[in-house]
């Protein structure tokens, strides 16, 4: 028999209704936030009610990258001055956004009460919408490792340099000590590789050290490729496809949002 200690942040998951996405990072500057915001949109188009949850709660940019000057966040719901129906800012591609608070975590970094307030809300997000997407800030601190764990799906974004690798695997090493047993390994999206051939070698590297030394591999939910035109997208605070919905990396990202349905229907 499985025990699910998952239920310690969000409720049990064989009694919730929708399911929660973490993407983490071992080490910022790999494009976890730019993945986490047009994996919402490209899962908005196939018909799923998505929220955006910016839970890097130390340096929290969602928002900033989408454009967005939302009047309340998760601060000012965890101090009870606003609902979360009402810090909810929807975006033009067709998913709602929970902006974060930029240099608001460190309370939330060592408080569990904090912690478990967030989890509640994230619950109740996931029953509204189905799918939530939480971003969690980069490294391994102890909320993000909680969040992790707790989610149904992991997935840990990485790219091909040195030290993206060594922190990625950092990430898979701890998610194995944190999550309940028999909860599937987190999937790997590799960003800005030169081709998918390119990426696939960096996710046999990770595959191969996880194996090795974790007994287990994880999964490959998606190669994304490099494109200079993402860089104009951020500069102009939107999201790729609603400028160039032809690009590389968009098709790359609707391709991994494909390979995702089947790990949401099985909550796994």
């Amino acid at each position: 028999m499985i025990v699910d200690n998952r239920s310690a942040l969000f409720g049990s998951v064989l009694h919730r209704k929708g399911r929660i996405i973490a993407v983490a990072s071992g080490k910022g500057g790999v494009g976890k936030t730019w993945f986490a915001a047009n994996l919402a949109y490209a899962l908005a188009r196939q018909g799923r009610r998505c929220l955006l949850f910016d839970g890097d709660l130390g340096l929290a940019n969602v928002d900033i990258q989408l454009g967005l000057m939302p009047e309340h966040d998760i601060s000012t719901v965890l101090r009870g001055t606003a609902t979360m129906d009402q810090a909810v800012v929807a975006h033009a591609g067709g998913f709602d956004i929970l902006a974060g608070r930029s240099g608001s975590g460190q309370v939330a970094l060592s408080d569990p009460l904090v912690h478990g307030r967030i989890g509640r809300i994230l619950q109740r997000a996931a029953e509204i919408y189905g799918v939530v997407i939480i971003d969690l800030g980069a490294g391994l601190d102890p909320f993000v490792r909680k969040v992790a764990a707790a989610a149904d799906v992991a997935l840990v974004v990485a790219t091909d340099e040195p030290t993206s690798l060594t922190d990625a695997y950092a990430v898979l090493k701890l998610h194995r000590q944190d999550r309940a047993q028999g909860v599937a390994a987190p999937h790997l999206v590799i960003n800005f590789a030169k081709s998918k051939a390119q990426g696939e070698v960096t996710f046999q590297t990770l595959a191969r050290a996880s194996q090795n030394f974790l007994g287990e591999t994880p999964g490959l939910l998606g190669v994304i490729r490099r494109d200079e035109r993402v860089r104009s997208a951020i500069r102009r605070q939107t999201l790729l496809p609603l400028l160039y919905p032809e690009a590389d990396a968009v098709r790359d990202t609707r391709d991994a949002a494909g390979q995702l349905a089947p790990l949401l229907e099985a909550g796994i």
